[in-house]
């Protein structure tokens, strides 16, 4: 099996044996390819996820079919890009069609129904979630459905696996049909589809007046000011700790495993290499600079052919290729020191941690009610609620919140949606390093940053507003029902999360600390920290060590890497909060640059580049020097 998460490609709309997957956002498509295919296709519980497409490989009998599952679109009649990309596959034919209907919301998903008879491809129709339409007194007329409709319709619920075999047997069953020339076309709708949608909701469903379950009272609260500010405040709240002292908590046993036994391990590996090659007679021949524990500086000598640590002052050191060569590896910014310090014990658990939490508000369908309950507060600031949606997405990394964005109906929206993303928003792994370096100084450092960026966020969102030209049009989201998530759905996204972070992560990952343990152990950093410009900014302006110019080079390639060296010096609280700013606001990593370029300009790419920079340095700085008058 193969699946590719790429943009629009002719390629694909030539291909023949191609099924689509259909349906309104928020109908399950996504736990449908991923249950037809066994690919771990990204499914969330809010419009807009699905902007490029999806492909898998299909079996039926012992013919194999391409799955794509289309991003999800309300008509074909497009008003976003990502619509636009529905009606070109619509446009390109295919082997059959499978139309995902939610059964809570008929009426609205079956206009999409009608318009897709236009096309005279084979459909077949599922009405999924059909758990929750009897939880809400909805009855459904099948037989009466499937004959209005003119094709199969198969009641499932997806998330639990139900109705997929028949649906499976039923498309079998339509795809021979037409091989053989036998299938029978569905009637096209004539006239106006919203009508005809209308008209058949009237005839097929019919819906009793039962008592609202709790979940359906919260989720009707939560979109009201009380009590939903309120819980979106304590949900926050939640939030935060689970993932502050969550990812603590993982990293305790981490730390202990990558300081206790992983590099220790390398050590005497690269050491003994080290010792074998050039010992001289059991005699010492060899020194170099040790940073002992990360913080420690001493001095490691070979005598008879082992290594000891003393103290810096007793020896001299003497300099040379193979002591370069040892810093580099194993010294304090050593590539078998950091790479294990920084990503594993570091990052990673924080990012679990954001993931455990973030997972479960998603698939719950909470997010669209925080969207509706802060729409008219972000309409103040210039752009609709909705765009929280991406702010949420950015939370996790800002590549997919920004291809998430071209959902926006205006090109204002999208340019204020970038923005605030890539001027406001940490990406998980720089929330994680963060947290971490807050958490070392004091308990209320962490709350102080996340006030800091909330206020950073309407400052930016407000300023992008005014500057922009265009409109923002209304807010139109389909809010889901209030769900408590299934075990084995919820798990199987999370653990498909986590391997898309540490596939797409750890290579930049690991160039940024080969160029740190290059900068490091050749002395480049230190003759970079001397030039005066540079020694004016950081230590001047800025007030940090000068070792801290090496954050501000490594922030380039990774964002959280802006914040992994200063673990390392002996911060005050005031330097830790500014270090904190400066990382928060600084520019986005490459691989953000090079989307935005490729979504929008090369100039809007640039802007934001030298933007963030400069505005990064400036507000760092301006606080150091505001704090030095009173301190």
């Amino acid at each position: 099996m193969s699946c590719h998460d790429v943009k629009m490609d002719d390629h694909v709309l030539e291909k023949t044996n191609k099924i689509l997957l259909m349906g309104n956002p928020n109908v399950g498509k996504s736990i449908f390819f991923t249950k037809l295919t066994g690919i771990h296709a990204m499914s969330s519980n809010y419009a807009g996820t699905t902007v490029t497409f999806t492909e898998g490989r299909f079996t039926i009998g012992d013919k194999a079919y391409t799955l794509i599952d289309v991003p999800g679109t309300y008509s074909m009649n497009p008003t976003s890009e990502a619509e636009a990309v529905a009606l070109r596959f619509m446009e390109s034919g295919a082997s059959a069609i499978i139309c995902v209907l939610n059964a809570s919301s008929l009426e609205r998903n079956l206009t999409l129904a009608m318009e897709i008879t236009k096309y005279n491809i084979p459909v077949i129709y599922t009405l999924n979630m059909m758990d929750v339409a009897k939880r809400h007194g909805v009855h459904i007329n099948i037989k009466q459905l499937e004959h209005d409709l003119g094709a199969p319709v198969i009641e499932t619920v997806a998330v639990k696996g139900r109705g997929l075999d028949e649906l499976v047997n039923k498309l079998e069953v339509l795809l021979g049909d037409v091989e053989e020339g036998c299938y029978k076309k569905c009637h096209r709708c004539e006239g106006c589809p919203w009508t005809a949608a209308k008209e058949i909701n009237n005839r097929v469903s019919t819906r009793n007046n039962p008592t609202p379950s709790f979940l359906d009272r919260l989720g009707d609260s939560m979109l009201k000011p009380f009590p939903g500010l309120p819980i979106a405040l304590l949900i926050l709240a939640i939030l935060v700790i689970v993932v502050a002292f969550g990812g603590r908590g993982l990293r305790v046993p981490l730390i202990m495993l990558t300081d206790n036994l992983i590099i220790p391990f390398f050590r005497r590996i690269f050491e003994g290499i080290f010792a074998f090659f050039v010992s001289d007679g059991g005699q010492l021949s060899y020194n170099f600079l040790y940073y002992d524990n990360g913080f420690q500086t001493g001095l490691r000598i070979l005598v008879d052919g082992t290594f000891q640590t003393v103290a810096v002052g007793d020896y001299a050191a003497v300099t040379g290729f193979a002591s370069m060569l040892l810093n580099i590896l194993i010294g304090e910014y050593g590539i078998f020191v950091i790479s294990f310090q920084w990503i594993i014990a570091l990052i990673f658990p924080y990012v679990l941690a954001f993931y455990i939490a973030i997972t479960f508000l998603e698939d719950s369908g909470y997010l669209p009610r925080v969207s509706v309950l802060f729409d008219n507060i972000m309409r103040k600031l210039g752009v609709q609620g909705g765009s929280l949606i991406h702010v949420f997405l950015a939370l996790g990394c800002a590549v997919p919140a920004i291809l998430g964005s071209r959902t926006a109906t205006t090109k204002k929206e999208r340019l204020m949606i970038v923005a605030i993303v890539c001027f406001t928003i940490p990406c998980i792994s720089q929330i994680g390093a963060l947290i971490a370096l807050m958490s070392a100084f004091s308990w209320w450092m962490t709350p102080l940053m996340v006030l800091f960026a909330i206020c950073l966020f309407i400052v930016v969102a407000f300023t992008a507003g005014k500057i922009l030209k265009g409109k923002v049009d209304p807010l139109i989201l389909e809010v889901p029902n209030l769900l408590i998530p299934e075990p084995k759905a919820y798990f199987r996204k999370l653990m498909a999360r986590m391997k898309h972070f540490l596939r797409d992560a750890e290579f930049p990952m690991l160039i940024a600390v080969l160029i740190s343990a290059l900068l490091a152990g050749t002395g480049v950093i230190g003759i970079i920290a001397q030039n005066s410009a540079v020694q004016y900014v950081v230590s001047s302006w800025l007030g940090m060590p000068e070792e801290a110019v090496i954050s501000l080079i490594l922030g380039i390639v990774r964002r959280e890497m802006s914040v992994a060296p200063l673990l390392l010096l002996n911060l005050t609280h005031l330097q830790a909060f500014v270090a904190g700013v400066v990382s928060l606001m600084y520019l986005p990593c490459l691989s953000v640059f090079g989307i935005v370029a490729k979504e929008f300009k090369i100039r809007v790419a640039l802007t934001i580049f030298l933007g963030t920079i400069v505005s990064a340095i400036f507000v760092g700085g301006l606080i150091n020097q505001i704090a030095n008058l009173f301190i």
